[in-house]
């Protein structure tokens, strides 16, 4: 007698991880864009938050790791090309949206949060010069741990000293998360944090997702300014500005090579040779001292420099005569009630 043992075929999903997994597939056909986030340490309150500013740019599902995976190889993706990134609960963001401007909206809507006792510090960390309305205790020890400079004043703790007490990597210990939260100091975000995103082609990276604007808002000034500077020394007059620094630079050296020369050709470099040679003979007298009056050396001021005090002295005259007539209506309209 003989027994036949039959081969079990592979468990069918249950109906409702079925529905689920054609949903998402349905839905990633439906968008352009494919990205990932980091349900890790995200309050559901400030998820919903998220939710809710993005409704009309996005749709946001969570799902298990096993059924998204699922669900991009039936659209072509290599499962290991991108499970490395996945966790175990997925939040699915579809979109028509560019994924470097939904990264950038995820930044803005991040909040402030205190430090973790044992987590990494996200950036370098810097205690403030002043005041902690700390008094003097326990906590000293604390201070002395982390060579914060400090001092007693008035019977609450002083820091002496703007300290970095954490760089960017450092693990948080138990104390100075206590010190920086009685500080009121958050140097950690509450947020989302994007891993990857898909194209339909290309696979994104989280690094390369986030958008430094200030960084790239210095590079550009920083390139323009030596793009200046080159088409300056290389007189390439299809830059205006280059043309405008290159006629400023030629008039100081002409200017110049005029009063060496001295010429004066027009009224403005006649008179700035007249001042330079006031000044060169003053300094020559400054430096002779009692000798230049034996010598009969006795300067005097340059005709430009004679009308332009002259002027000065009228502008005060007039000042003063409108003054008296102010004076004058004053004490008329004092002596009548007016």
């Amino acid at each position: 007698m003989s027994v036949i043992v039959q081969k079990k075929g592979r468990k069918e999903p249950p109906e409702n991880k079925r529905k689920e997994l054609e949903m998402l597939i349905e839905l990633m056909k439906s968008k352009k864009y494919v990205i990932f986030a980091d349900l890790e340490s995200m309050p559901t309150k400030q998820l919903q938050l998220i939710k809710k500013e993005l409704r009309n740019e996005a749709i946001f599902r969570v799902s298990k790791k096993r059924l998204v995976l699922m669900a991009l190889e039936r659209l072509g993706l290599n499962k290991e090309k991108i499970e490395p990134y996945l966790k175990k609960g997925v939040l699915v963001i579809l979109t028509d949206t560019n994924p470097f401007k939904v990264s950038m909206m995820l930044d803005k809507l991040k909040m402030p949060a205190p430090a973790k006792a044992g987590a990494q510090s996200p950036k370098e960390i810097v205690v403030p010069e002043g005041d902690t309305n700390i008094r003097p205790g326990p906590m000293v020890s604390v201070f002395g741990k982390l060579k914060i400079p400090y001092e007693v004043r008035k019977g609450t703790i002083y820091i002496k000293s703007d300290t970095v007490v954490a760089k960017k990597g450092d693990v948080i210990s138990q104390e100075l998360a206590s010190l920086l939260q009685q500080l009121g100091i958050q140097p950690f975000e509450i947020g989302l944090n994007l891993i990857i995103a898909w194209d339909k082609s290309t696979i994104i990276p989280s690094d390369v997702l986030h958008v430094d604007l200030e960084a790239i808002k210095s590079d550009v000034i920083t390139a323009e300014k030596e793009a200046i500077g080159l088409a300056v020394e290389a007189a390439y007059l299809d830059v205006p500005d280059a043309v405008n620094s290159i006629l400023l630079t030629a008039e100081r050296e002409a200017n110049a090579l005029i009063q060496e020369a001295g010429l004066a050709l027009d009224k403005e470099t006649a008179e700035l040779s007249v001042k330079k040679a006031y000044v060169e003979e003053e300094a020559i007298s400054s430096s002779l001292g009692d000798k230049a009056k034996e010598l009969g050396i006795e300067i005097t001021k340059p005709v430009v420099q004679q009308q332009e005090k002259k002027k000065e002295e009228k502008k005060e005259e007039k000042k003063e005569e409108e003054n008296k007539e102010v004076d004058v209506s004053e004490g008329l309209s004092g002596l009548f009630g007016m």
